[in-house]
Protein backbone atom coordinates (compact mmCIF):
# COMPACT_ATOMS: atom_id res chain seq x y z
CA UNK A 1 0.00 0.00 0.00
CA UNK A 2 0.98 3.21 -1.00
CA UNK A 3 0.36 6.70 1.23
CA UNK A 4 0.30 10.43 0.56
CA UNK A 5 2.29 12.56 3.03
CA UNK A 6 0.46 14.88 2.98
CA UNK A 7 -2.98 13.37 4.43
CA UNK A 8 -4.90 14.52 6.93
CA UNK A 9 -4.47 13.87 10.94
CA UNK A 10 -7.82 11.75 10.51
CA UNK A 11 -6.58 9.83 7.74
CA UNK A 12 -3.25 9.52 9.79
CA UNK A 13 -5.54 8.16 12.79
CA UNK A 14 -7.10 5.01 10.33
CA UNK A 15 -3.67 4.22 9.14
CA UNK A 16 -2.41 3.79 12.45
CA UNK A 17 -5.63 1.55 13.19
CA UNK A 18 -5.04 -0.40 10.64
CA UNK A 19 -1.46 -1.14 10.77
CA UNK A 20 -2.74 -1.96 14.61
CA UNK A 21 -4.77 -4.09 14.28
CA UNK A 22 -2.79 -5.65 11.15
CA UNK A 23 -0.40 -6.60 13.93
CA UNK A 24 -2.81 -7.93 16.29
CA UNK A 25 -4.52 -10.15 14.01
CA UNK A 26 -1.41 -12.65 14.51
CA UNK A 27 -1.55 -15.80 16.56
CA UNK A 28 0.72 -14.96 19.70
CA UNK A 29 2.65 -18.18 18.47
CA UNK A 30 3.31 -16.41 15.10
CA UNK A 31 4.50 -13.04 17.01
CA UNK A 32 6.87 -15.19 19.02
CA UNK A 33 8.35 -17.19 15.92
CA UNK A 34 8.78 -13.45 14.39
CA UNK A 35 10.62 -12.60 17.75
CA UNK A 36 12.81 -14.93 17.42
CA UNK A 37 14.07 -14.90 13.78
CA UNK A 38 14.17 -10.71 14.68
CA UNK A 39 16.39 -11.87 17.19
CA UNK A 40 18.96 -13.67 15.08
CA UNK A 41 19.06 -10.83 12.48
CA UNK A 42 19.73 -8.60 15.40
CA UNK A 43 22.22 -10.93 17.21
CA UNK A 44 24.18 -10.92 13.20
CA UNK A 45 24.58 -7.45 12.70
CA UNK A 46 28.80 -6.32 13.57
CA UNK A 47 27.84 -4.02 15.81
CA UNK A 48 26.86 -6.63 17.74
CA UNK A 49 29.72 -8.32 17.54
CA UNK A 50 31.21 -7.16 20.70
CA UNK A 51 29.21 -7.20 24.14
CA UNK A 52 28.09 -3.09 24.00
CA UNK A 53 24.85 -0.91 25.96
CA UNK A 54 21.69 -1.57 24.48
CA UNK A 55 18.51 0.17 24.96
CA UNK A 56 15.37 -1.93 24.65
CA UNK A 57 12.09 -1.79 25.52
CA UNK A 58 9.36 -4.20 27.08
CA UNK A 59 6.71 -5.12 24.47
CA UNK A 60 2.89 -4.59 25.56
CA UNK A 61 -0.03 -5.77 23.69
CA UNK A 62 0.89 -7.18 19.83
CA UNK A 63 3.94 -5.54 19.71
CA UNK A 64 6.94 -7.82 18.57
CA UNK A 65 7.43 -9.68 21.77
CA UNK A 66 11.02 -8.37 23.22
CA UNK A 67 11.51 -10.70 26.48
CA UNK A 68 12.93 -13.06 24.22
CA UNK A 69 15.41 -10.89 22.75
CA UNK A 70 16.26 -9.00 25.52
CA UNK A 71 17.38 -12.60 27.01
CA UNK A 72 19.46 -13.44 23.93
CA UNK A 73 21.29 -9.89 24.08
CA UNK A 74 21.85 -10.80 27.51
CA UNK A 75 23.24 -14.27 27.09
CA UNK A 76 25.37 -12.45 24.76
CA UNK A 77 26.77 -9.98 27.52
CA UNK A 78 25.42 -6.91 26.13
CA UNK A 79 24.38 -4.97 28.78
CA UNK A 80 20.34 -3.89 28.53
CA UNK A 81 18.72 -0.57 29.79
CA UNK A 82 15.60 0.13 29.27
CA UNK A 83 13.01 3.17 29.29
CA UNK A 84 10.46 5.19 31.91
CA UNK A 85 8.86 7.64 31.67
CA UNK A 86 11.48 10.88 32.63
CA UNK A 87 10.08 11.98 36.37
CA UNK A 88 10.99 15.76 35.52
CA UNK A 89 11.18 16.11 32.14
CA UNK A 90 7.44 15.47 30.42
CA UNK A 91 6.73 13.14 27.54
CA UNK A 92 10.93 12.13 27.89
CA UNK A 93 12.61 8.92 28.85
CA UNK A 94 14.84 8.01 31.05
CA UNK A 95 16.96 4.94 30.92
CA UNK A 96 17.81 2.39 33.43
CA UNK A 97 20.29 -0.48 33.21
CA UNK A 98 19.14 -3.42 34.02
CA UNK A 99 20.36 -6.52 36.84
CA UNK A 100 20.06 -9.15 39.10
CA UNK A 101 18.15 -6.74 41.65
CA UNK A 102 15.94 -4.56 39.16
CA UNK A 103 12.82 -4.15 40.87
CA UNK A 104 9.40 -3.32 38.60
CA UNK A 105 6.62 -0.79 38.16
CA UNK A 106 4.05 0.07 36.06
CA UNK A 107 3.92 3.51 34.24
CA UNK A 108 0.80 5.63 33.83
CA UNK A 109 -0.06 3.89 30.43
CA UNK A 110 0.45 0.40 32.03
CA UNK A 111 3.53 -0.42 30.74
CA UNK A 112 6.27 -2.22 33.22
CA UNK A 113 9.40 -0.30 33.76
CA UNK A 114 12.21 -0.68 36.12
CA UNK A 115 11.53 1.30 39.15
CA UNK A 116 14.05 4.64 39.31
CA UNK A 117 17.36 4.30 40.57
CA UNK A 118 19.72 7.07 40.22
CA UNK A 119 22.40 4.38 40.05
CA UNK A 120 21.36 2.69 37.17
CA UNK A 121 20.92 5.35 35.25
CA UNK A 122 22.31 5.02 31.62
CA UNK A 123 22.78 8.30 29.76
CA UNK A 124 21.65 8.45 26.48
CA UNK A 125 25.72 9.37 25.08
CA UNK A 126 26.24 5.76 26.93
CA UNK A 127 24.28 4.12 24.29
CA UNK A 128 25.34 2.03 21.36
CA UNK A 129 21.96 0.53 19.72
CA UNK A 130 18.69 1.96 20.91
CA UNK A 131 15.90 -0.67 19.82
CA UNK A 132 12.65 1.15 19.05
CA UNK A 133 9.12 0.41 19.15
CA UNK A 134 7.38 1.09 15.91
CA UNK A 135 3.33 1.21 14.66
CA UNK A 136 4.99 0.91 11.19
CA UNK A 137 7.49 2.35 8.83
CA UNK A 138 8.29 2.57 5.22
CA UNK A 139 10.58 2.00 2.55
CA UNK A 140 12.85 5.51 3.77
CA UNK A 141 12.89 4.45 7.41
CA UNK A 142 10.29 6.45 8.51
CA UNK A 143 8.91 5.64 11.41
CA UNK A 144 4.98 5.45 12.73
CA UNK A 145 4.63 5.49 16.39
CA UNK A 146 1.95 5.82 18.78
CA UNK A 147 1.83 9.41 18.49
CA UNK A 148 3.16 10.19 21.94
CA UNK A 149 6.77 11.38 20.47
CA UNK A 150 8.67 9.76 23.27
CA UNK A 151 10.93 8.22 21.23
CA UNK A 152 11.12 11.06 18.40
CA UNK A 153 12.00 13.47 21.20
CA UNK A 154 14.41 10.63 22.76
CA UNK A 155 16.15 10.27 19.20
CA UNK A 156 16.34 14.44 18.63
CA UNK A 157 19.40 14.48 20.42
CA UNK A 158 20.73 11.83 18.17
CA UNK A 159 19.50 13.96 15.10
CA UNK A 160 21.36 17.12 15.99
CA UNK A 161 24.74 15.08 16.52
CA UNK A 162 24.52 15.50 20.34
CA UNK A 163 24.47 11.57 21.07
CA UNK A 164 26.12 8.78 18.95
CA UNK A 165 23.98 5.79 18.94
CA UNK A 166 22.24 3.41 16.26
CA UNK A 167 18.25 3.74 16.59
CA UNK A 168 17.11 0.31 15.24
CA UNK A 169 13.44 -0.48 14.45
CA UNK A 170 11.89 -3.49 15.56
CA UNK A 171 8.93 -4.65 13.70
CA UNK A 172 6.36 -7.75 12.16
CA UNK A 173 6.33 -7.66 8.23
CA UNK A 174 2.81 -6.30 8.31
CA UNK A 175 4.13 -3.07 9.80
CA UNK A 176 5.90 -2.25 6.36
CA UNK A 177 4.26 0.50 4.05
CA UNK A 178 5.45 1.98 0.73
CA UNK A 179 5.28 5.63 2.17
CA UNK A 180 4.19 7.12 5.68
CA UNK A 181 3.31 10.88 6.39
CA UNK A 182 6.19 12.71 7.92
CA UNK A 183 6.06 15.87 10.49
CA UNK A 184 9.51 18.04 10.81
CA UNK A 185 9.95 16.34 13.78
CA UNK A 186 9.65 12.76 13.24
CA UNK A 187 13.11 11.52 12.98
CA UNK A 188 13.64 8.26 10.74
CA UNK A 189 15.31 5.27 11.86
CA UNK A 190 18.67 3.80 10.67
CA UNK A 191 17.86 0.44 10.52
CA UNK A 192 14.22 -1.73 10.98
CA UNK A 193 14.42 -5.42 10.91
CA UNK A 194 11.12 -7.95 10.69
CA UNK A 195 11.45 -11.55 10.34
CA UNK A 196 12.02 -11.43 6.35
CA UNK A 197 14.41 -8.67 6.10
CA UNK A 198 16.88 -6.40 7.64
CA UNK A 199 15.91 -2.84 6.19
CA UNK A 200 19.27 -0.71 5.87
CA UNK A 201 18.78 3.07 5.34
CA UNK A 202 22.11 4.49 5.67
CA UNK A 203 23.53 3.69 2.13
Amino acid sequence: MRFRKDISAVAQQQLRRQLLDARASLSSAARDEAALQVGNHLLQLPELQQPCQIGSYFSVKAELPTHAINEQLMAHNHQLSLPILHPFRAGHLLFMQLNQTTKWTHNRFGIPEPELDVRHVTPLGHITILLVPLVGFDAHGNRMGMGGGFYDRTLSAWRQGRVNLMPIGLALDCQYVDELPVQPWDVPLQMVITPSKVWDFRA
